[in-house]
């Protein structure tokens, strides 16, 4: 993987670059669509890539590993052919799956013991195994295993748990140097700084996730209930540690404005469900604001979603439309909106990058977050 520093914003820590796999560039910073289950929920991959068009989409290794299971995976030629998908992949290590299953798994040095949500039948995640996984999955970046800590946690739990991490980041490296890679492209490696909501433990946790000297990092254990100001906190803690000459990717966040203040801070890759989640739910996010679309007040309204035209759903349908869709419960409406949503996310971290590199993003995030935190 090569990573280009492109300009840095002169009142900001926001950088715009390119990263470059086996399967093209990414143009930072940049928004992953969350593909679950080897599809981004209510979007058929032609739609993808002809009307949200992102360089990359993310795969999860925990509900991979269960569905369809990795022998098929292998047999198909890795996730890339089975889906059908041509540009990059990033797949998460399951960390953050196991940590949401709190009531059904145990956690040793060893690993992980849990129960499967879909029929209950146990199963072990370790280090080792983990990477064979993402190995089999084949996404061009891979996540080192860690533990997602809760939020609030215990300052002592909290460090027990960002040793463990990091021991087995070591035992991660140790089993990618003697696996060799599935496919015929290269796979990069990330690992992942923990140490919840405490600056001291995130500082020494983003110092060793840093002395590994992978190509890039990760900054996991935030957006899981703290409130935003902590998250900013903590990111400008580890930003300011991790090297400036590689990609640094904020997992599971989140919001548009949280994207821009995390942006400002010197992050360069983003995933959260929230847009299609909140899409398939009636929640527009918009230039101008958030809008309920199932609220009556849109019922006549046949001005577009998003007055920007951001994406084709604002030239060819109203919100009337929209909401008439939710309302009769019809399966198209959840579509438009998830595309919507998409779209919108992609736009928002592109013209991020422009004002980036024209030197103009400080005040243009400070009066976009203002705009975006709004209900319609």
């Amino acid at each position: 993987m090569q990573f280009k520093l492109e300009a840095t914003d002169p009142q900001s820590s926001a950088r715009a670059a390119t990263i470059t796999t086996d399967h093209g560039k990414i143009e930072t910073p940049i928004f992953m669509p969350v593909g679950t289950v080897g599809t981004v929920k209510g979007v058929h991959q032609r739609e993808l890539r002809e009307d949200i068009n992102p360089d990359i989409i993310l795969g999860n290794t925990y509900h991979l590993y269960l569905r369809p299971q990795t022998p098929l995976l292998e047999k198909a030629g890795g996730l890339h052919k089975f889906i059908n998908w041509d540009r990059n992949i990033l797949t998460d290590s399951g960390g953050y799956q196991v940590y949401s299953l709190s009531a059904n798994r145990k956690i040793k040095e060893e690993g992980v013991k849990f129960k499967s949500h879909i029929d209950g039948s146990y199963h072990v995640f370790t280090p080792e195994n983990v990477m064979e996984i993402q190995r089999t999955i084949g996404a061009d970046i891979i996540m080192a295993f860690d533990e997602c800590t809760p939020y609030p946690c215990d300052y002592n739990y909290a460090k027990r748990s960002m040793h463990m991490t990091h021991r087995w980041l070591d035992r991660c490296i140790k089993h990618l140097d003697k696996t060799p890679l599935k496919y015929d492209y290269n796979q990069t490696f990330f690992p992942i700084v923990q140490g919840s909501t405490y600056k001291d433990l995130r500082k020494q946790s983003a110092e060793y996730i840093a002395s590994v000297g992978a190509e890039g990092n990760a900054i996991g254990g935030l957006s899981v209930g703290e409130p935003a100001d902590e998250m900013y906190e903590m990111t400008a803690v580890v930003t300011e540690v991790l090297p400036k000459d590689k990609p640094r990717y904020l997992m599971g966040v989140g919001t548009p404005a949280n994207i821009l203040e995390n942006i400002a801070l010197g992050v360069d890759m983003f995933d959260c469900v929230m847009p299609t989640r909140n899409g398939r739910n009636g929640m527009l996010f918009t230039s101008e604001g958030i809008i309920n679309i199932k609220n009556k007040k849109w019922s006549e309204d046949l001005s577009p979603v998003d007055p920007m035209g951001i994406t084709w759903v604002d030239t060819e349908y109203s919100k009337a439309y929209l909401r008439h869709l939710f309302t009769v419960n019809e399966m198209l409406g959840r579509q438009i909106a998830t595309i919507h949503n998409l779209g919108f996310y992609l736009w928002l971290v592109r013209e991020a990058r422009k004002h980036i590199l024209a030197g103009t993003f400080a005040n243009w995030k400070n009066a976009m977050v203002k705009k975006l935190e709004q209900r319609l």
